[in-house]
């Protein structure tokens, strides 16, 4: 197995984390971007205006699953701001959970905002597309 360490030599400056919150989304998203169905993420303006490590175009990301195992490195490729009610069916598809629908994406997101403890319409998002460079 990997180490996250070994990766971050080979990929300098990588940041190894888990996405969602908690273990079991953890690990239900680092497969989907293993498999390469998952290449987009979001997440609030306001967690990453307070988030002093956050992404930036071009870096890379050690994606851990649910037990802090590293499962794949992923490349920032896009961010944009767009808003809640802004996000499309495109995007929502590229985030790959679930069947894949606006619809749902909506639904969730708006679970995890609210127990990420803030949620509105119009709340504004850094939506990311990234690439898979390397499956572990």
């Amino acid at each position: 197995m990997v180490k996250v360490e070994e990766l971050k030599m080979k990929y300098p400056g990588a940041v190894a984390w888990q996405m969602g919150d908690g273990p079991e989304l953890a690990s239900v998203l680092a497969d989907l971007i293993k498999k390469g169905i998952k290449t987009a993420t979001c997440g609030s303006f306001a967690s990453y205006a307070q988030d002093m490590s956050a992404p930036r175009m071009g870096s890379y990301n050690i994606i851990l699953d649910g037990q802090d195992v590293p499962v794949c490195v992923i490349r920032l490729v896009s961010m944009r701001l767009v808003r809640f009610c802004d996000v499309n069916e495109e995007f929502a598809r590229k985030e790959g959970e679930g069947d894949l629908s606006l619809e749902y994406w909506q639904k969730e997101h708006q679970r995890f905002f609210f127990r990420e403890g803030h949620f509105s319409e119009d709340m504004e998002l850094i939506a990311e597309e990234f690439e898979l460079v390397e499956v572990l």
